[in-house]
């Protein structure tokens, strides 16, 4: 089964009118409002409606933690960045710069032991 994305109520109203068979993923900032109600219509056509608050994000490298987080952020949910790399080989300038993003985007920076089950996976 897939899952389409919608990034606002109008498209996530028209995937679940077009019943095709796929989960919804809730991806907008007032997707919270609509959770409820769009889950309701998407039950009665047979289609999974689903709203995440956190995307928790298996981070694989230095390099890949920072393209994610220096590059446009796409979606309105928080996101735990669990970093699976030896941080220590950051310069603390590099360090910083990426706190500071991560800060500006509303996102955590943790460590990758942490994790438990990764939505998402930057590489």
């Amino acid at each position: 089964m897939s899952v389409y994305v919608a990034r606002d109520r109008a498209s996530a109203l028209e995937h679940i009118s077009s019943r095709i068979d796929s989960t919804v993923d809730l991806d907008y900032e007032t997707a919270w409002e609509d959770a409820f109600e769009l889950g309701r219509l998407g039950q009665q056509r047979g289609i999974v409606v689903q709203f995440r608050t956190i995307e928790h994000v298996c981070v694989e490298s230095a390099d890949a933690l920072a393209r994610g987080l220096r590059g446009e952020k796409l979606t309105f949910r928080q996101r735990h960045l669990y970093c699976r790399f030896d941080m220590t080989a950051l310069s603390e300038d590099c360090l910083c710069e990426l706190e500071a993003l991560a800060i500006k985007h509303g996102d955590y920076i943790l460590p990758g032991h942490l994790l438990q089950e990764a939505t998402l996976i930057w590489n």
